[in-house]
């Protein structure tokens, strides 16, 4: 009547010891495995498919956005040399202002002289005043920026101001176009 009792009895409660919680908080497997092989038998995770798909994700953002921030820095550049111009054309007015209402000594080491951060010397790294012409109730300066496009403003005898472009190099630089004003 007992000759069985042992494996039925055994195989009744096995379950139930499988699911009371071991002393680390890990389930425990009973005596024939260990948790590790249970770790290594769960296939929870991420397939290698999924994996491809983020990183395809993650590819075509990247070629949309490296694009758009490299015409961010050609507009940097644009705007360095666009400030210089400006700092160059009130210095301009300044000198003037100092002889009389004449523009017959703006040039560009004159402009330096009166302000220090006009910067003269070419320069790969940084803009800098390339030209200025004068007379006596006109004149004209020209930045250049690194990326070879040169802005210009310029003030006629009759007192009009112009401002232009070129882009000599790239030929894009003025708002799409080889010259233009701004």
């Amino acid at each position: 009547m007992f000759s069985g009792f042992p494996q039925r009895f055994a195989r009744k409660i096995r379950p139930r010891i499988a699911d009371v919680p071991s002393r680390s908080g890990l389930p425990s497997r009973g005596r024939s495995g260990s948790a590790l092989v249970g770790r290594a038998r769960d296939t929870s995770g991420f397939s290698l498919i999924e994996l491809l798909v983020v990183l395809l994700i993650i590819g075509i953002l990247a070629a949309i956005a490296i694009p758009a921030f490299a015409g961010e820095k050609g507009k940097a550049v644009d705007a360095q040399a666009k400030e210089l111009v400006r700092t160059a054309e009130t210095t301009a007015e300044t000198i003037a202002t100092d002889n009389g209402g004449e523009y017959e000594k703006v040039t560009t080491t004159e402009l330096n002289r009166y302000e220090p951060t006009i910067r003269i010397a070419a320069s790969k790294s940084q803009a800098y005043l390339s030209v200025a012409t004068r007379g006596r109730s006109e004149y004209s300066v020209t930045a250049k920026a690194t990326s070879g496009d040169e802005f210009t403003i310029s003030r006629s005898a009759a007192g009009a101001i112009t401002r232009r472009c070129a882009s000599p190099e790239a030929k894009t630089g003025c708002a799409g176009g080889e010259s233009g004003s701004w």
